[in-house]
């Protein structure tokens, strides 16, 4: 799918478009409501930046491609993005898809922005052309893992499903929670029923139990096992990918959804910036924008700044990311290169663990800052 050729605000500038390609899960089973709160916020920022002019006169164009968590239909939508010509690559929430976007995008010599995958590697060798709005897993999930010791977990159960991201996971949590004297017991979600997770929680004695699984299957079934065995009543249920971030969440798991604390990158407070950019998320989503929005806002607002100062050269916007210094909505983006990961990184984003309140599951609360 892609945006149509003339975008909003394009009346207010002149000349031919810049084109952006962008990559989105739009459907399954690719996480959807992920996806629509990313396109939201890569769309405001496009209108934004029209509406000021556009890239030295000229619109700025989206060209949507959806990616419905394949990474082979990812890597083939960056071949036919690049041969529109497109100035650079943006978006994409699931990081085996973004892995695999990054690879074509390097090999190509197309800059990539990446709004939300967090996976460590996404190039299997450093590279120039992609930099990263997010936080790298190894950080964000550090943090949880501070979360879970300072909450007094030392025993903590993960129904992992096999995937590289959920392997790495589980590998940060391990190497955090180990030298802490914390141990990890992992169920193995790729032969295990949702049913099946509550006696091997009982088994393995942990005090918290964290869902490195797809949206909603497994996890809405287990969570609903969990919250039912009055053997677990004590047990702490976790979500570091952000599940519950999500209105879905809530409206498929109700009360039990709430009290079950994820990772978010969001700071405790909005400044002006983002306070005016979640109103205006909220109104074009009907509902409150998740994290993901903002990412994509993001994204769009570095891509603009660059293009302005550098043109739409491809070289010299990949050459760009280290001298980026741009105020986005959590903050001011800058990229630096850091321990094993390969591509520019936005060093400092926000890091929050939150969850729903059982008392409002509609509220978030603030359990953690790192």
């Amino acid at each position: 799918m892609a945006t149509p050729p003339s975008p909003p605000g394009a009346e207010r500038t002149g000349g031919s478009a810049v084109r952006i390609g962008t990559l989105v899960p739009l459907t399954r089973p690719g996480w959807v409501g992920a996806g629509q709160h990313l396109l939201a916020g890569l769309e405001l920022a496009v209108r934004e930046v029209n509406d000021a002019g556009g890239i030295a006169g000229r619109p700025l164009e989206m060209v949507v491609r959806d990616t419905a968590a394949d990474p082979q239909r990812a890597a083939a939508a960056v071949e036919e993005l690049a041969a529109l010509g497109v100035a650079a690559l943006a978006g994409e929430y699931h990081s085996v898809v973004a892995r695999a976007a990054a690879a074509r995008a390097d090999a190509l010599g197309l800059p990539y922005l990446c709004s939300s995958a967090v996976l460590d590697a996404l190039t299997g060798q450093p590279t120039n052309w992609v930099a990263r709005i997010a936080p790298a897993q190894s950080h964000g999930w550090r943090v949880y893992a501070d979360f879970l010791l300072a909450a007094g977990h030392r025993r903590v159960a993960v129904a992992a499903q096999p995937s590289v991201y959920w392997a790495s996971g589980a590998r940060i949590l391990r190497d955090r929670l180990r030298p802490r004297g914390g141990t990890v017991v992992e169920l193995d979600m790729g032969v295990l029923a949702p049913t099946a997770v509550c006696d091997q929680l009982v088994d393995s004695r942990a005090t918290a139990l964290l869902l490195l699984v797809g949206h909603p299957e497994p996890a809405v079934p287990i969570v609903r096992s969990v919250r039912r065995d009055r053997r677990l009543g004590e047990v702490m249920i976790g979500a570091p990918a952000g599940q519950p971030e999500f209105a879905e969440w809530a409206s498929l798991l109700g009360g039990d959804g709430a009290a079950i604390p994820f990772l978010r990158y969001l700071p405790e407070r909005l400044g002006p910036l983002g306070a005016r950019v979640e109103a205006a998320l909220r109104e074009r989503l009907a509902e409150a924008p998740s994290f993901v929005a903002f990412e994509g806002y993001d994204t769009i607002t570095v891509l603009a700044e660059v293009l302005r100062s550098q043109g739409v050269d491809r070289a010299r916007t990949a050459a760009a990311w280290p001298r980026v210094a741009v105020e986005g909505t959590r903050g001011q983006i800058r990229f630096s290169r850091g321990p094993g990961i390969g591509v520019w990184q936005w060093a400092r984003p926000p890091i929050q663990v939150a969850d729903r309140d059982p008392v409002a599951p509609d509220r978030f609360r603030i359990l953690h800052v790192g």
